[in-house]
This record gives structure tokens, C-alpha cells and sequence, in this order.
């Protein structure tokens, strides 16, 4: 009976090779474009930011990291993302809390504003990274070159190569890029076997990872102690740190159109990015420095020393750095929320450990991770991917499987932290 079922079931239609090689040098070209954007954007940011925080307050005798000088650099900064918001032509696109990883095409005019504003941002301090607007430009850019040079492949093409080059190009493997299409593709009706419809997103994202791995070679492994065996302790710790992160997690989604709304309400850019600045200056004087910026290397300084810090100063950065996301995601910065994110997820993770030193850190980390990502970003693989990354440990991927079931009912259903055009959370 089971032989005579499987006979019948029908198999999916699978695509003819001679109809994706067409692909495979537009999705090349796609990927190692992204890439260099990626890169341009992040290293000038990192030049002015070297800039700002480094050689202008030495200059002028005051402390890098100064209560004064935070808020005066993150007022400023919203001052100046205000400026481009207000007056260049474009106006930094859409309202940046309506974006998510799968942008909508913007008109090329808009495309110029939202580069200028992402690396203002990045450079400044607030607590957001640059994958949703790179994602958007690359997207744009893409689409529009896409059209005119190659008019005979579908214009559906472009936006699914530039978003998996893109996420390829953030986190140094096609591997995320590869997951986030396919999660894309599982909420739409088959068309083709699973790796036809991924085989050129795969390509691009490929293209766009060994770019940055050649050029920059970033590195996302915590290197913390490794977990080569998992107790029945583990277990139960994972299970409690990853509910209890995307618990926190959704305090800020459900907080989110309220704070929103509050900003919107000044009615004017050059009003909300000002004081949406200094809301950041005063959580970052609460925090300290390391709960500025996009979070990437200011994790990696918490992991270098987890019993660096106190349970209470873990904590204390972990809530100052969801709240500084939470502030410069609804003011009008514009710039992702998976990296922060990530940083609150560590923090969290060494709260633990400095709370219980017999919970390992790479234990705590990763499910701190894991239950955030879940709750800010609703992408379940992407989620498990980075907080299996983070501390590259082949038996820690069980575990997280295991911790992540109660953490996605926790989430799943509810509102999302991106909002409609209406001010209204996405469900």
C-alpha cells in the first residue's frame, strides 16, 4: 500500500538545466555587486566613525565616550539623518519602520538619500545595523540595472537574487541566504522543485559571501568555550533562557507602534531623528558605550571576557540596547534590527552565566540569541543559523532545535516589529 501511495504521489515539476544556466551569470554579477556595496557603505561608515568618535573628541580634549559627548554625537546624528530625510530628493525612502528583509523596489531617485542616511547612522551610534537598507538599495539597484541590460529574464528575478546576495554578503555564507528564500517560498504555492526556485538566490548569495570573505573576512564565532557533550542541565537551561529572551523580545514588538506613534507625532523629521538622538544619548550614558552602534564588535568585546561584568551590568546592557533598537527603529534611523538584536541576545546569555556560573556561556549565549531573534525578526531559521554561528559547536545545533519549540509558540501569531503604512503591527 505505502509502494502503490508513493507511485502515485505526483513529483514536482523540476526546471531544465538549459532554463537556469541563463541565470547563473546575472545571479554572479547580482552577488558580487552587493557585496561591494556592502562593503563601501560599511567601510566608509567605519571611517567616519573613527572620525567622530575618535579623532574629534581627542582633538578637542574630551572623552571618547563621554556622557557629554554621546549626546552630543547622537543628537547630532539625528540631526543630520533628519537633514537628509527632510531635504535631499528621495528623502531616504519609505518609513523605516514599514521595512523589513524582503524589500519593495524603490525608484533609483530614492536610492542615493537611504545610502547617505544608513552610513550616517552607522557612523553615529544608533543601535541599529544595515541590512534592511542595503537590502532596499540592492533590490533597487538590481531591478533597475536588471531591466536594461538583461530585458528577457523576468523582472521577478532581480529582487530574489539582490536579497540573497545581500544576506549572503552580511553574514559570510549563502548558507542564511539559502534559508531566508526558502522560509520566503514556503508560504507561496509550489512552483518547481524546492531547489530549482533556490538555485539562483543560492548562486548570488554564494557570490556575494566569498566576496566579503575575500575582501573583508569577517568573523562571527564568539569563540567561546565549546560544548562537546549536552547534560540533562543544558536541557532544561536552554529551554528557560530562550523562552525568557523572546519574552523580552516581545515586551519591545508589543511596545513598538506605541513609540512609533509617540515620534510620529512631532510631525517633522527634523523634530523626531533630533530627539529620537537624544533618547539614544541618555540610554547610551545609562548603558555605556558598548550598547552603541550596530552591536558586531561590541558583542564580540562582552564574549572576550564573560565574566568581565556583573549579572547586573549584563542585564542593565542588554535592557538599555533593546530599548535603544526600540527608540531608533521608531524615531526614523534608518537600519536593521538583527544585529542589536544579537547583542541583546549575548547579553542575556552572559546574565546568565554571571547569574549561575554552571551554565555555560555558550550555552546562554546562543539561546539568548535564539528566543531574541525569534521575537524581533519571526524568521526561525535564519534565527537558528546565527545562534549556531555564534559559537560553532556541532552538538549545540540539538539543543537549539530543542530550545527553540517553546520560544516559537511564545511568538508566533502575534505582532510582528514592522509596521504597516497605517502605524499598525504586522501580524
Amino acid at each position: 500500500m505505502a509502494q502503490d501511495t508513493a507511485q502515485q504521489a505526483p513529483a514536482a515539476p523540476s526546471a531544465p538545466a538549459r532554463a537556469l544556466l541563463p541565470l547563473i551569470l546575472p545571479a554572479l554579477a547580482v552577488g558580487v555587486g552587493a557585496s561591494l556595496l556592502l562593503l563601501l557603505v560599511s567601510g566608509l561608515a567605519e571611517r567616519l566613525q573613527h572620525v567622530l568618535w575618535t579623532n574629534l573628541p581627542d582633538a578637542l580634549g574630551v572623552g571618547r565616550y563621554s556622557v557629554a559627548w554621546m549626546l552630543i554625537m547622537l543628537t547630532a546624528t539625528g540631526v543630520l539623518v533628519g537633514l537628509v530625510v527632510w531635504k535631499v530628493p528621495g528623502h531616504a525612502g519609505p518609513d523605516p519602520a514599514t521595512m523589513g528583509l524582503q524589500a519593495v523596489p524603490l525608484p533609483p531617485a530614492v536610492l542615493p538619500s537611504l545610502l547617505l542616511a544608513t552610513a550616517l547612522m552607522l557612523a553615529g551610534g544608533p543601535s541599529l545595523g544595515p541590512e534592511n537598507p542595503i537590502i532596499a538599495v540592492n533590490v533597487g539597484l538590481a531591478l533597475w540595472l536588471g531591466r536594461r541590460l538583461v530585458p528577457r529574464l523576468p523582472g521577478g528575478v532581480w529582487p530574489a537574487l539582490a536579497e540573497a546576495a545581500t544576506i549572503g554578503a552580511l553574514f559570510g555564507t549563502p548558507v542564511a541566504a539559502a534559508l531566508v528564500i526558502s522560509e520566503a517560498l514556503a508560504g507561496r504555492p509550489a512552483k518547481g522543485a524546492l531547489w530549482d526556485n533556490v538555485f539562483a538566490p543560492l548562486v548570488a548569495g554564494a557570490a556575494g559571501a566569498i566576496t566579503t570573505t575575500l575582501v573583508a573576512r569577517p568573523a562571527f564565532e564568539l569563540h567561546l568555550p565549546r560544548v562537546d557533550r549536552i547534560h540533562w542541565g543544558d536541557v532544561l537551561t536552554a529551554l528557560v533562557i530562550a523562552s525568557a529572551a523572546a519574552l523580552l523580545g516581545m515586551c519591545a514588538v508589543y511596545a513598538f507602534p506605541y513609540v512609533h506613534a509617540a515620534f510620529s507625532r512631532l510631525g517633522h523629521p527634523m523634530l523626531a531623528l533630533p530627539a529620537g538622538g537624544l533618547v539614544l544619548g541618555l540610554l547610551a550614558a545609562l548603558g555605556g558605550h558598548l550598547t552603541l552602534f550596530k552591536g558586531l564588535g561590541e558583542m564580540e568585546e562582552l564574549a572576550q571576557n564573560p565574566d568581565g561584568w556583573s549579572a547586573g551590568q549584563f542585564a542593565t546592557m542588554a535592557v538599555v540596547k533593546l530599548a535603544a533598537l526600540l527608540v531608533a527603529a521608531s524615531c526614523g534611523f534608518r537600519g536593521g534590527r538583527i544585529f542589536p538584536a544579537v547583542f541583546v541576545g549575548v547579553a542575556l546569555g552572559l546574565t546568565a552565566h554571571a547569574s549561575v556560573p554552571a551554565v555555560n556561556p555558550a550555552v546562554g549565549v546562543s539561546c539568548g540569541v535564539l528566543g531574541m531573534l525569534l521575537a524581533v525578526t519571526r524568521q526561525g531559521w535564519v534565527s537558528l543559523f546565527t545562534a549556531a554561528v555564534l559559537v560553532a559547536s556541532p552538538a549545540i545545533l540539538t539543543l537549539l532545535c530543542i530550545a527553540s519549540l517553546p520560544a516559537w509558540l511564545l511568538v508566533t501569531g502575534r505582532p510582528q516589529m514592522q509596521l504597516r503604512e497605517d502605524g499598525t503591527a504586522i501580524r
